[in-house]
């Protein structure tokens, strides 16, 4: 596990009223261990996506296929400090640069916009970076709050048969419905 030592400075990337700040192996440790990763979180956080995500990051880590910048970030607002949600990538980009984001945040802090312009901050990031083309967000299809999200961050429904091939890649359930924003 000398892959939880760290990678150096983890991450950050401003937005208006947050900082997106990336999640070092020690602290997806601490998240997948039910600690709060060295954030001060609302109460009610961290929430279950952000948690999970932590555990998918730890095994990237002992898999030896971490990559920082597209890992786990936790979103801290600039005005207090606290911890409000989490969002990353399930991944490094294919080979074709396409890449998936997830997102969740504590249910006190829904309803301000927050993930609207974390999502922006993030994509605008991923995409500036020449290796990452497409991103692509799979929501359920009862969401609709995190399906406005990513509208409102530039994602676009994506079409009928990119759709079909991400279902039919995991098995998934018609319930899902794909997002995707292109550089």
């Amino acid at each position: 596990m000398s892959e939880l030592s760290g990678h150096g400075a983890p991450i950050h990337i401003p937005a208006d009223r947050l900082t997106l700040q990336g999640v070092t192996p020690a602290a997806a440790a601490d998240l997948s261990a039910g600690g709060g990763g060295g954030f001060d979180w609302l109460e009610g956080g961290p929430f279950e996506g952000t948690l999970e995500a932590a555990g998918m990051m730890l095994k990237a880590c002992e898999a030896g296929v971490h990559r920082p910048e597209f890992g786990l970030f936790v979103l801290v607002r600039k005005e207090d400090g606290r911890a409000i949600g989490g969002m990353g990538f399930h991944g490094a980009p294919d080979e074709e640069g396409k890449a998936e984001i997830g997102y969740d945040l504590v249910e006190s802090a829904r309803a301000n916009g927050y993930a609207t312009e974390a999502l922006r901050a993030l994509s605008e990031w991923a995409l500036a970076r020449g290796d990452v083309h497409v991103l692509m967000a799979t929501i359920e299809q009862g969401n609709t709050p995190s399906q406005g999200v990513a509208a409102r961050a530039g994602f676009v429904r994506a079409t009928v048969e990119e759709e079909r091939s991400v279902q039919e890649q995991r098995d998934a359930e018609a319930a899902l419905q794909l997002y995707v924003r292109r550089d």
